[in-house]
């Protein structure tokens, strides 16, 4: 897909109809198809089967477990498996000891130096498999480097880790792993999230305010033998359970029913307590009984190694890999057919415009040379001296132009301010002095209300803004069309309606951080700074997606008053040449007519050419998002 679009700006670029603002919505397009991902957070508590169920789905292939999946506490640091196609294959470990320092984990992936960076051979299973042990390493630490790490309580004895016979406490080697790999799903944007258990959550604020909320679907795995444990239910209460659940992006899988396959029971008994386990865990979680799976993670990775196509379907994994196939990149192939149509509708709409400009122009120049059939030199240079004239009169509008660009500018100017990050600063000054400020902070969710209020006001001035350009603009380009014989289009400004939606997100995540029972952990002063820097980086990461809209559709218009002014002085200098050519040569208006002729043959080919590429693009885009390719896309 992005090779054809490529093809298409290519062309027009040849073709002389790709405007600045055209041209960088489609590089923009393109960089979406490559780089935008779909996450999937994998959540569970310790030994429920996570990392099987991963290494079933995406390892299988090797014949063997590449992520550690033995009995107890494997992945002791947050990782996230995706694909990067101008990376190799590789593991990127970032040391535990970045949790001392106040910078969020979202400015820690702009520092690549400060990862450590194991290249994988895709081809060694056992050297895969051993590279991947890395994200289950520990360190032995004294109780005050384990405080200040975040992963000893004093108040709450019974989530500390373990300590060993010399008094050091065990915390993960690793804050953050990042596994690059060609994989059917992850090639098509699925980057997958494997937490730890509930204590390592709790210690690492950024993964519960920015990571797990912005997932745009969560896996949730618990054991089919046990059901929902307490602190399962710990899991789900404090971090699952109030995120938004827009067309069922929150999934439960009932792992190990291969626990439940009792000889003495037969396939209908096995059935309906498989059956009932599901409908108890969709009622306990407050969930649809359809977001509830039951599989075999083991079963499912045996029957694929050994090619054991009944063990397969009676594992049941086929069907969660279809759920992420079809339900959760469906979703995104959705999102992204619709930004190719609009983006190829827009870029054909403005390639239209300019082809019926230079259609007007040649009109215009046929109707003046076939004027001049029969008529004396004193004629044809009577005709010259009024082109010359109406081209000055025309180079005079730059004046008009100039007027519009000025105020559009101030305009503008204005809107980058809201955006930038001293008003994200000014805005949330006084919560992020709140957050600061030592002690229990009782009264920091009004503090917070208060900031996210600010904030989306500030969206709300950005779209008054807005308006206001889009007015002025509509006002002055009827203007121009009128005197000029321009065909300028105001274009209709983003709206910031979603971006108050992702600001609202940021807010739910952090209030429900501060709901369950990490007041104490607030009161510290390195915790405190910790959340502030990961509520900061992702307000700003909104902010500057925001002002990338706008910049580009500010660019869009710009491009749009460059394109017709360069056209109405091409045509213009393209007449008095004509009128030069018939006073210096005999014959030479019968010539200049038929090159007319054949620039008008010219444009139809040109017209139906744009419309054969857009056509395929959509088309393509559209057969892109089919159901039946992701699910085909997963190896068995």
């Amino acid at each position: 897909m992005g090779l054809r679009l490529k093809v298409l700006g290519d062309w027009l670029r040849e073709q002389q109809l790709l405007d600045d603002g055209a041209d960088e919505s489609l590089q923009r397009l393109i960089e979406q198809l490559r780089s935008d991902k779909v996450m999937v957070a994998f959540v569970a508590e310790f030994s429920r089967g996570k990392s099987e169920l991963i290494n079933a789905v995406f390892f299988a292939g090797y014949g063997r477990r590449i992520m550690p999946a033995s009995a107890g506490r494997t992945t002791m640091c947050p990782t996230e498996l995706g694909y990067e196609a101008d990376l190799p294959p590789c593991l990127r470990l970032l040391p535990i000891e970045t949790r001392l320092q106040p910078q969020a984990l979202l400015e820690w992936r702009m520092v690549p130096e400060k990862w450590t960076r194991v290249d994988l051979d895709v081809n060694d299973p056992e050297q895969l498999a051993g590279a991947m042990e890395k994200v289950s390493e520990v360190l032995h630490v004294t109780k005050d480097e384990a405080r200040a790490l975040g992963f000893w309580h004093d108040d709450r004895p019974e989530d500390n880790p373990p300590v060993n016979a010399s008094g050091a406490v065990e915390v993960p080697r690793w804050r953050h792993a990042l596994i690059n790999m060609a994989h059917p799903l992850l090639k098509q944007g699925l980057v997958v999230l494997d937490t730890p258990g509930l204590n390592a959550i709790g210690a690492e604020p950024e993964l519960t305010v920015n990571l797990i909320p912005q997932a745009q679907a969560v896996v949730f795995i618990l054991a089919a033998d046990t059901g929902v444990t307490k602190s399962d239910l710990t899991i789900w209460r404090e971090h699952l359970a109030t995120m938004e659940d827009s067309a069922g992006t929150r999934f439960v899988v009932l792992n190990k029913i291969d626990t439940l396959w009792d000889e003495l029971s037969s396939a209908a008994q096995i059935e309906a307590q498989i059956g009932r386990q599901r409908a108890d865990t969709a009622q306990t979680l407050a969930l649809d009984a359809q977001q509830v799976l039951a599989l075999s993670a083991q079963k499912g990775l045996l029957a694929k190694v050994r090619g054991d196509a009944a063990l397969l379907a009676e594992s049941r994994l086929p069907n969660f890999e279809q759920m992420l196939g079809q339900q959760v990149l469906g979703a995104r192939q959705a999102v992204l057919e619709g930004a190719i149509r609009s983006s190829v509708g827009r870029v054909q709409t403005d390639a239209t415009r300019t082809l019926g400009i230079r259609r007007r122009e040649l009109s215009e120049q046929m109707l003046e040379l076939k004027g001049l059939r029969g008529k004396n030199h004193t004629v044809i240079r009577q005709m010259r001296l009024r082109v010359e004239q109406e081209k000055a009169d025309f180079d005079r509008s730059a004046a008009s132009v100039l007027a519009v660009r000025s105020v559009h500018l101030k305009l503008l100017r204005d809107v980058f301010k809201l955006l930038g990050s001293s008003s994200i600063k000014r805005e949330l000054a006084v919560l992020s002095t709140a957050l600061r400020e030592p002690g229990l902070k009782l009264g920091i969710k009004k503090s917070y209300a208060k900031g996210f209020d600010n904030l989306r006001g500030v969206m709300q001035q950005v779209q008054t803004l807005e308006t206001e350009i889009h007015a002025m603009l509509t006002t002055s380009f009827r203007q121009l069309n009128t005197e000029y014989g321009f065909s300028l289009q105001a274009v209709v400004p983003p709206t910031m309606d979603r971006f108050e939606k992702d600001l609202d997100a940021v807010e739910r995540s952090h209030l429900q951080y501060l709901g369950v029972g990490n007041m104490v952990q607030l009161a510290r002063p390195e915790f405190a700074e910790k959340l502030v820097r990961a509520l900061l980086a992702r307000v700003r990461s909104i902010f500057e997606t925001a002002l990338g809209e706008i910049e580009l559709w500010n660019k869009s218009t710009s491009s749009q008053l460059d394109a017709q002014l360069r056209e109405r002085r091409r045509a213009y200098g393209r007449r008095i040449e004509a009128i030069q050519r018939i006073q210096d040569a005999a014959g030479g208006l019968d010539l200049r007519i038929g090159e007319i002729e054949e620039q008008e043959s010219a444009l139809d080919a040109i017209e139906r050419r744009l419309a054969t590429l857009s056509r395929e693009l959509q088309t393509a885009s559209a057969d892109q998002a089919t159901p039946s390719e992701h699910a085909e896309a997963v190896p068995a």
